[in-house]
């Protein structure tokens, strides 16, 4: 049974690279065949919280993008577009900073799923109006968003997991992973300069053009901008205060969607309209084929020999851990895999030691990084690209690897000098 589940898993990871088949016919199909050949049963698949597809994730993206389609009829999001592009003077660059560091801080303080659901609609807007491609924007975003979301505990879904297991705060997220983050923020933009060199095209007579627009006339709605905005106020509260409520994510979304709606009158086609029902379904056939992997001990033996091979070293462990977590959160979700390397990654500390939580850290840092290097690897990925392809600019697998991987490969090595010089050499 495991050979047929790691058998499904690598097919359809090679349809999926292959770009042949479209990504949610792949999921859906090795979802079936899982469930058909009874390597996950229904229950498994639909109830358990291990091997099962993670509805929390799936509420929370669908509560937020009714949100944003409420948000979008006030043309709030045209408002912020050209605002920013005067900002910065409509040189698509500049326009391009603003736009990665703005992201960054949010997917910190929100998480990275919330922020490209509210980033990708103005980007698309900046971009039409600055007549350059917006692919280059929305992954230099998206990028951001991951790193970004590695510095605190609620900005990558994957750092809940690792601060319920390793008894972490916020402010310990904060305290050791922001410094590191603001140095990959910085690496990123470099990079995008030289990645992206070709799309920062001035075109002197649409920046005249926007430069002229004013900004305030984009505002169709000011009553549904007030009442969505204080939802959306509201809702961003709840995610931050959501150990205090004692509310999930998911819940607050969802509630705060419901309000909203009510509140604005909209009818079910305009407020439906950004839901990316793609999206959600390659979710759950995604989740129920990493679900037979973990059932059948897949991941969960890939874990074991990472951490049997540290011989008893903290240092090696911390190190093994980082380029391990980098690679296969690529090949997986990071989501699950960091579910089942938290109990082992605890049992080691306990074994080689764990200087300054040093190997949570080097988790972290890995599990969320190495979501970059491909479409699967980290959820933000795959709600950017379904919002590309709605609006007609389809990203591939291996065109998304091609900037991901050099972007992951960057970013994990800078972390190796940062966890070496302070938690051990100078520790």
């Amino acid at each position: 049974m495991a050979v047929f589940a790691v058998a499904v898993f690598v097919l359809a990871y090679g349809l999926i690279a292959s770009e042949r088949v479209h990504r949610v016919t792949v999921a859906l199909g090795g979802a079936g065949l899982m469930l058909a050949a009874g390597v996950v049963s229904f229950d498994d698949a639909v109830h358990s919280t291990e091997t099962g597809v993670d509805w929390e994730v799936v509420f929370l993206l669908l509560g937020m993008m009714v949100i944003v389609g409420v948000l979008r009829q006030t043309g709030v999001f045209e408002y912020v577009a050209i605002r920013a592009t005067k900002l910065a003077r409509a040189r698509p660059f500049r326009v391009l900073v603003m736009l990665v560091v703005i992201t960054a801080l949010a997917s910190a303080l929100l998480d990275n799923v919330t922020t490209v659901l509210l980033v990708a609609p103005v980007t698309l807007l900046v971009c039409q109006r600055l007549g350059v491609p917006p692919v280059p924007f929305l992954l230099a975003e998206v990028f951001a968003s991951n790193i970004g979301g590695s510095s605190t505990l609620i900005g990558d879904p994957p750092n809940i997991i690792i601060a319920s297991r390793g008894g972490l705060t916020f402010n310990d997220f904060a305290a050791n992973l922001a410094p590191i983050v603001v140095v990959l923020v910085a690496a990123l933009l470099l990079l995008c300069r030289w990645m992206f060199r070709s799309a920062f095209t001035y075109d002197a007579e649409r920046a005249a053009e926007v430069m002229q627009l004013d900004e305030r006339e984009a505002i169709s709605d000011p009553r549904l901008l007030v009442k969505s905005g204080g939802v959306l106020v509201l809702v961003l509260a709840g995610f931050v205060l959501g150990p205090v409520i004692g509310q999930p994510p998911a819940v607050v979304a969802l509630l705060g969607a419901g309000v909203l709606v009510l509140l604005s009158g909209l009818s079910p086609r305009e407020y439906l309209a950004d839901v990316e029902a793609p999206t959600l379904v390659f979710f759950a056939g995604l989740f129920i084929m990493v679900g037979a992997l973990i059932k059948v001990g897949a991941i969960d033996q890939l874990a074991r020999w990472a951490t049997e091979a540290t011989g008893g070293s903290a240092q090696t462990a911390t190190f093994l851990l980082l380029g391990v977590s980098a690679v296969l959160s690529g090949v997986v979700d990071n989501i699950p895999y960091v579910a089942t390397m938290a109990p082992l990654v605890d049992s080691l500390a306990r074994d080689t030691g764990n200087p300054g939580s040093v190997l949570w850290w080097a988790l972290a840092l890995g599990a969320d990084l190495g979501g970059n290097a491909t479409v699967i690897g980290a959820s933000a990925n795959v709600v950017m690209l379904g919002i590309a392809e709605k609006n007609g600019h389809r990203i591939g697998f291996w065109e998304f690897a091609r900037f991901g991987v050099p972007v992951t490969a960057v970013t994990v090595l800078l972390c190796v000098p940062y966890l070496y010089l302070r938690y051990f050499a100078f520790a």
